[in-house]
């Protein structure tokens, strides 16, 4: 495995990371190692779930809103000439 020193971190910072890693029951190590993976990993929630995740909190919230569709037309015919 590889090792990474990351060098010049502001105190407060470290201190909220500590803090970050005993509320997860981590080291301090453990816990920046869970960060920096979670940050590259790719997502794995498609756009789709982004969306219909966003939509039910906003229901929650907001009591939501009930739409009416209308029923489609049939499509026009097209004359090539």
């Amino acid at each position: 495995m590889a090792q990474l020193l990351v060098r010049s971190i502001d105190d407060d910072v470290k201190q909220r990371l500590r803090e970050r890693a005993a509320s997860n029951a981590r080291s301090l190590e453990a816990e920046a190692r869970a960060i920096l993976t979670n940050a590259v990993e790719p997502s794995r929630e498609s756009f789709g779930d982004a969306w219909a995740n966003l939509a039910e909190t906003y229901r929650k919230e907001h009591g939501g809103v009930d739409l009416v569709i209308p029923d489609r037309l049939p499509p026009r015919e097209v004359s090539l000439s």
